[in-house]
């Protein structure tokens, strides 16, 4: 397959980092894509051309990711949610539907909220790790000792350095996991490469850094994503994967009763919040997280049909 069939753009945030912004041209109504923590812009290549049909779209490298710069300041949701604001207004589409996948999904879902707002937002399986009484039928002291272990489990992962010898070892995880998923090879390669930093003397990791994924993992331990779902004004729609990951080495043997628990606690409050807030619409997608990937055609539609008929709606532009 081909890759990277977009065009390629640098936008400056407003404190002068560069933002590395895909366009897929297309016509229609402007969609921004947003890419996951740890991820980058080439988790789009199999849904952007699609939606690119009946919308204009863009993707970008959230700061810290792919081929964005760092900046001086902490990567919070509130530096994104700007940087997005940057990006729109750069493109000429500050009124853009902002698409994101995890991390991304809840920096789309906050800038429902941003001065001037989006007129809709979509929120890709973006659920954190949630609150302790999400996760039904575990006590919530164990489940505040296990998210404490999982997040001291992410921060140590991210950035870590490695030798450019061991550059053939990650590139081959990442296409066996591919090959597991059905998605192609290409496709996870290109990311890891998208993906790679150089330290000072040399040696590879993966972007972000250790301190940006530290404070990335900070960000999205604090943010209540629930409260954020109860107040949004503007259409939202929440997507949860319904098939599981597949195993990861290294994960503790108690990580997947966790992740077992707190999926039931989403479908939970995902199924209460919709029916209960008019500008939530929840719907799940017959893939895992890498749903982007894995299921381009279900996820375009998917989000084709929510813009659609979000901005039939005439309650949109309430704040």
């Amino acid at each position: 397959m081909t890759l990277s069939a977009g065009k390629d753009l640098v936008c400056v945030a407003d404190d002068g980092v560069e933002l590395a912004v895909r366009d897929y041209g297309g016509g229609g109504v402007p969609v921004l894509l947003l890419h996951g923590a740890g991820r980058t812009l080439a988790d789009w290549e199999r849904v952007a051309p699609l939606l690119a049909v009946g919308h204009r779209v863009w993707a970008m490298d959230l700061r810290g990711h792919g081929r964005s710069g760092d900046g001086a300041v902490p990567w919070t949701f509130e530096v994104a949610v700007g940087d997005v604001t940057a990006v729109l207004a750069a493109c000429g589409a500050p009124e853009a539907v902002v698409v994101g996948h995890s991390m991304g999904g809840m920096v789309a879902a906050l800038c429902l909220e941003r001065d001037g707002g989006v007129p809709a937002a979509v929120n890709l399986d973006g659920h954190g790790m949630g609150r302790p009484e999400q996760y039904v039928g575990l006590d919530a002291s164990y489940v505040r000792e296990r998210l404490l272990e999982a997040r001291t489990f992410a921060e140590e992962a991210g950035g870590r350095p490695f030798d450019a010898g061991a550059l053939d070892g990650v590139l081959g995880y990442q296409v066996a996991m591919a090959a597991q998923l059905g998605i192609p090879g290409e496709l996870m390669e290109a990311g890891v490469r998208r993906s790679l930093g150089e330290t000072a003397d040399g040696r590879l990791f993966l972007r972000p850094g250790r301190k940006q994924a530290v404070e990335a993992q900070e960000a999205m331990a604090t943010l209540d994503l629930f409260a954020l779902y109860r107040r949004v004004a503007r259409p939202l729609l929440i997507a949860r994967a319904l098939r599981p990951n597949p195993p990861v080495p290294g994960i503790p043997p108690w990580f997947d009763e966790l992740m077992a628990a707190y999926v039931e606690g989403l479908r939970r409050d995902l199924g209460e919040l919709a029916r209960t807030q008019p500008q939530v619409t929840v719907a799940g997608v017959e893939g895992t997280h890498a749903m982007a990937l894995e299921r381009p055609e279900e996820v375009a539609a998917l989000v084709a049909g929510f813009v659609a008929e979000a901005l039939r709606r005439p309650s949109r532009r309430t704040l």
